[in-house]
């Protein structure tokens, strides 16, 4: 079924719990496959599904009248006065993802013989054979559809959509309805929630090969069958859905027999999934035997290069498939309960970029094209935050969304998130990346550049006592001065944002509004760097820094920009490593451990690489599913450590700007040979990459003329001049 590992994994048991069932995903639709074979159960997700909260979303609260007096505050020295910048609603957390159902085939007996689940990354296949059964599930990214497929003597047994799943409301309305057809059944679930005009419907058309259908107990009794083919949608909506034009838009993808028709929808699909896993590989040279161990016993082996090969593996296939409609939320596109961590939202002010970094370096422009596409429906809203918060034209991001709401309303007295004002620039550097990797400039994405740069035009109106700009209010996520409130002045965040947000929107429109850009990022404040030798979280003089947080908001300009690094700006370098050293990992957050990582490998220090990389595989964080968790011992499902994983392989690997390509920066101590293909830099080439004994070999193919400095581990700088279409392989020397 599998080729060698490390492009899939297996378990020699069906998944006990949803957090251990094998996903699948085309960006819309979601499944977790238990691979039972009594009880088999898939549970049904979607990006759309968020819970209404009794009312409309909020709008973020109108305190741009107040924002000259709370500047003037700060400004004298009150150090609380951002903690009464609020309109005095009680905090109304973001609208909740949950799931919408299971399809659940319960058969009368089964033979246990020979039991194995896996799960196929290279065609998003979750599979799990038992004695003479055989179960099949994939998300068709081309027909936008679950598939499920069983073989098997003898099917007897009860289907059911059922939607108890653990949380779900008591107050949910439920209908059923099993209409039987000349190929099967139709079975339809309508949900409709508590105090709502809003609802979901699920519609499963249910095909068999031989046997007998009828209507049973909770749905489809099925008898005497040797295939059963289940194709289906799940949609969120007002008012009633038409059941019956859902079955017949899945019907209209049937071609044949179940067998025939599970093959033609295997194939549509398995093009263009394919094609995206398969542009990036990372081999460790792992032991063969330890690539063909289940992955619930790599785990268990955190020093195994095979871990490492498959987790860099699953994490690409989860990414891919949790991306589409939308970039992967907390939870990437998968929940098996209604009372999901954190809403199961998007926090956009670390996690969703540490999920996507490694879209553009691994080839993965579909992530890339979720988050834009997330971002442009959100546009308006963000307007709404510049004018009513700031009374400034342009856009404000917010620090939590459900995918639907741009709104920033989020404000406790320790959580004052409408107060930061980096996010528009957080959010759309990656698609900057993205863009200088391809050389296209979308125009969507310059006019929201135009837009960053109009705010600060607007917000960044007051200035220090030297004559350079402040930013006021001012903050860096999640943390605060040892000495003040959260809500302060110049967070190095907040200062890397406006410089790098001005510079690219003066890049992409030179001409007079770009040279008024340019003059104004002349203006903002320098980092400061502590007594410690540190470079500081805030460059507002007297303002401590509180060292043990999960966030390292302030290395911005280290990581994800090249603003600071070894190269061009050395001292602050070096106070940026400083401020690496002094941090702490305070609750053991998985996203805070790799995030350290990621700024470890920009600085070329591979051993803080190789530490952070031990915390989180010695930690406990990844279930047999390969997803991740978001503390240590599997606590809480979290994608931010499964997503998140490649990019910081990749950068130990390989490291690119418009103008300089670095080869093993931060290269950790026993990655003694290896082998990655297909990574993508910002100048426009593809580079494979070998290294061991002693030396490295990169062949690049580039797209575009480029004229890049070369870093090599080395040591030695040098310059490189590529010519598109020509390929250039390099041999170097790695010590």
């Amino acid at each position: 079924m599998l080729p060698e590992h490390p492009h899939g994994t297996w378990e020699p048991t069906p998944a006990g719990r949803w957090e251990d069932a094998f996903l699948s995903g085309n960006g819309r639709h979601g499944a977790l496959v238990f691979g039972d074979p009594h009880d088999d159960r898939v549970i049904v997700t979607h990006h759309s599904l968020v819970r209404p909260d009794g009312g409309p979303p909020p709008r973020p609260p109108a305190l741009a009248a107040q924002l000259p007096a709370l500047q003037d505050r700060l400004l004298s020295g009150d150090v609380d006065a951002a903690e009464r910048f609020t309109d005095g609603r009680d905090l109304r957390w973001v609208r909740a993802f949950h799931p919408a159902f299971q399809v659940r085939f319960v058969r009368d007996s089964v033979v246990w013989r020979g039991y194995r689940r896996a799960v196929d990354f290279a065609t998003g296949v979750a599979e799990a054979r038992c004695g003479g059964w055989h179960g099949r599930a994939f998300v068709s990214r081309a027909d936008d559809v679950v598939v499920q497929y069983v073989t098997g003597p003898g099917l007897d047994g009860e289907l059911s959509l059922d939607h108890r799943l653990a949380g779900v409301p008591g107050g949910l309305g439920v209908g059923r309805a099993v209409v039987l057809t000349a190929q099967g059944a139709q079975l339809t679930l309508r949900c409709r929630y508590p105090d709502s005009d809003l609802a979901y419907t699920g519609v499963t058309l249910a095909l068999t090969h031989g046997g007998r259908t009828s209507v049973g107990a909770t749905g489809l009794r099925v008898e005497g069958a040797d295939g059963l083919l289940l194709l289906t949608r799940v949609s969120r909506h007002l008012g009633e859905l038409d059941a019956g034009t859902e079955a017949a838009g899945l019907a209209a993808l049937v071609t044949g027999d179940p067998a025939t028709t599970y093959a033609d929808l295997l194939v549509r699909h398995e093009e263009p999934h394919r094609a995206a896993y398969e542009r990036v590989t990372f081999d460790l040279n792992a032991p063969r035997a330890e690539r063909g161990l289940p992955g619930s016993t790599l785990i268990e082996r955190p020093g195994s290069h095979a871990l490492l090969e498959r987790l860099f593996a699953a994490g690409r296939y989860h990414l891919l498939s949790a991306s589409g409609a939308l970039p992967p939320r907390l939870t990437g596109l998968w929940t098996g309960e209604w009372d999901t961590a954190w809403s199961g939202a998007f926090t956009t002010d670390a996690n969703l970029n540490l999920q996507t970094a490694s879209a553009a370096a691994c080839a993965l422009p579909e992530v890339s094209e979720a988050q834009g596409a997330f971002i442009q429906v959100q546009l308006a809203d963000w307007r709404d935050n510049a004018r009513e918060i700031f009374g400034a034209r342009g856009i404000v991001a917010p620090a939590h969304t459900d995918g639907e709401s741009g709104h920033a309303y989020h404000f406790q007295r320790e959580w004052p998130m409408h107060l930061w004002t980096a996010g528009a620039d957080w959010l759309l550097a990656p698609l900057v990346e993205q863009a200088e990797t391809t050389g296209t400039r979308p125009a969507w994405l310059a006019a929201a550049l135009t837009e960053v740069a109009l705010f600060y035009e607007d917000f960044l109106t007051r200035t220090a006592p030297d004559g350079r700009l402040v930013i006021v209010p001012s903050y860096s996520p999640e943390n605060r001065p040892a000495n003040a409130s959260w809500g302060t002045l110049n967070a190095t965040m907040d200062i890397a944002a406006a410089r790098h947000a001005l510079r690219t929107a003066a890049d992409w429109h030179p001409g007079p509004d770009g040279e008024r850009w340019n003059a104004l990022a002349d203006r903002l404040p320098d980092y400061r760097v502590n007594a410690e030798g540190a470079l500081a979280e805030w460059a507002w003089p007297d303002l401590d820094d509180s060292y043990d947080h999960r966030h390292l908001s302030h290395l911005y300009p280290v990581w994800p920009h090249h603003e600071i690094n070894p190269y061009t700006t050395p001292e602050w370098a070096k106070a940026a490593h400083r401020a690496l050293e002094l941090r702490g990992a305070e609750n053991g957050s998985a996203h805070g451990h790799l995030h350290h990582a990621l700024i470890a490998a920009r600085l070329r220090d591979p051993g803080r690489v190789a530490d952070a990389l031990r915390q989180v595989l010695t930690g406990d964080y990844f279930h047999p599913s390969l997803m991740s968790a978001h503390y240590p011992r599997r606590d809480v499902y979290n994608a931010d450590a499964a997503h998140t994983l490649p990019a910081l392989l990749t950068e130990s690997l390989v490291q690119s700007t418009p103008d300089r390509l670095v080869l093993l920066p931060a290269l950790p101590a026993d990655w003694r040979r290896g082998a990655v293909s297909g990574l993508r830099t910002r100048f426009g080439a593809r580079v494979d990459l070998t290294w061991g004994g002693g030396t490295c070999t990169a062949v690049l193919r580039p797209d575009r003329d480029a004229d890049v400095d070369l870093k090599t581990p080395a040591g030695g700088p040098g310059r490189l001049r590529l010519t598109a279409g020509a390929v250039r392989e390099l041999t170097l020397r790695t010590r």
